[in-house]
């Protein structure tokens, strides 16, 4: 399915690096408030467009696809335009100005100074993303925390979140160097699940004990089966690939990227779990059954899905870090809470119940039967996932007991 514009050329939609990416290697755009996208592969699209129907609550709402060009200014920036789309007979709401292009300015402006650059943005209405592009600077900081909204100044000139930004560069700086200006390429339309937080916690798991696909070269296949056996892919099926947590103590998200993930040993992996139910004064206890429940029904999911191979995907655990005030602690949340009475008919939680969502992303690797490579067929259910899967559960049983 592709969404055809039926805006005024003259008038594209600038795509902004998506604020919330916390893993990954590709960059994933912001389109709107509620849709994101992605650069089209052919073999995730068809997994998209094929999707059983069990599998549809765990995965983002597919969107369909869009046409993106590279665009290069007077100035030599680089910024990527897709042709906007039509819902309900009108345009969707497009930014008057690009995060990229203001940056560039704000850049250009400041001379790259990051105290000039800093007021200079400050002066400006800006969006979320615009302020995590002018902090490029500090993009090989050890600062690893992201401000929230409500931070303090000084907290947000100093404290983000550099991964989206990291992807977003190299991203462009691959297309320039493999496309000419203007050539259209294919992106995906899809779900922004984390669109109806104020404060999103998210947790990005790479699943399953391996992660190359039937595709990869012996080159690929030995570096991705090194990497899973020195890191806790092998042993626990499942290993961190990125991390943002909001800290109340602090006002600001604390952020940790793949490469710390790869590090972690069984003991670690556990820490750092309880670190992301941690918001820097209590554990967040109220959300322990509800992430489990959802797990256990994506258990049940997996389990029925057979020839289906999840290579290289991962899992999004998602809360809301913003507790309201009539949430008390302990209290059940998400609609995999299967066994909670305070569950709408529809299967979603009632209004002052804690935001819980599990989502299962990046599917470029991922093979079933009737896929592009018949001769690659895999029988039964992906056994690596449900070990992940177990073992995650285990790990946050052993979690709330200790507490």
């Amino acid at each position: 399915m592709v969404l055809q514009s039926g805006m005024d050329p003259g008038h594209p939609v600038r795509l902004e690096p998506f604020l919330h990416q916390v893993g990954g290697h590709l960059s994933v755009m912001k389109y709107d408030e509620s849709t994101v996208c992605k650069p089209l592969i052919s073999q995730e699209q068809k997994f998209y467009e094929s999707l059983p129907l069990a599998m549809k609550q765990f995965t983002p709402e597919y969107r369909g696809t869009i046409t993106v060009r590279l665009r290069k200014d007077s100035l030599g920036h680089l910024s990527l335009e897709a042709n906007p789309l039509v819902e309900g007979g009108g345009p969707f709401p497009v930014s008057p100005e690009s995060a990229v292009a203001l940056w560039q300015r704000l850049q250009q402006s400041a001379g790259g100074g990051a105290r000039p650059l800093a007021q200079l943005a400050h002066s400006l209405k800006e969006s979320r993303a615009t302020a995590l592009l002018r902090s490029e600077f500090h993009l090989h900081s050890t600062e690893t925390s992201l401000a929230a909204p409500e931070a303090e100044e000084h907290q947000a000139e100093s404290s983000f979140n550099p991964w989206g930004l990291h992807c977003h560069q190299a991203h462009l700086s691959r297309l320039c160097a493999e496309y000419p200006e203007n050539k259209l390429q294919r992106f995906l339309l899809l779900e922004n699940v984390v669109s109806q937080y104020k404060l999103p916690c998210i947790l990005d798991l790479k699943m399953g004990t391996r992660q190359h696909g039937d595709d990869a070269s012996e080159e690929k296949k030995a570096r991705h089966m090194r990497k899973c056996a020195q890191s806790t892919s092998a042993c626990l099926g499942v290993r961190i690939c990125g991390m943002q947590v909001y800290q109340t103590d602090k006002k600001n998200f604390l952020c940790k990227d793949k490469y710390y993930g790869r590090k972690l040993s069984v003991e670690g992996f556990r820490q750092a779990l309880y670190q992301f139910l941690h918001d820097g004064t209590r554990l967040r206890t109220e959300l322990l059954a509800p992430v489990q429940g959802q797990l256990r029904a994506l258990l049940s999911v997996i389990r029925s899905q057979s020839s289906y191979r999840f290579y290289s995907s991962s899992l999004l655990i998602i809360y809301e870090g913003q507790e309201g005030p009539d949430t008390p602690p302990g209290t059940p949340a998400g609609p995999g809470t299967q066994d909670s009475a305070l569950q709408t008919a529809g299967g979603d939680s009632l209004e002052g119940l804690a935001k819980v969502d599990i989502r299962m992303i990046d599917f470029a690797h991922a093979t079933y039967k009737g896929s592009w490579n018949e001769q690659a067929t895999h029988d039964g259910p992906d056994q690596g996932y449900i070990f992940g899967l177990e073992n995650l559960l285990q790990i946050l049983q052993d979690i709330q007991e200790g507490e």
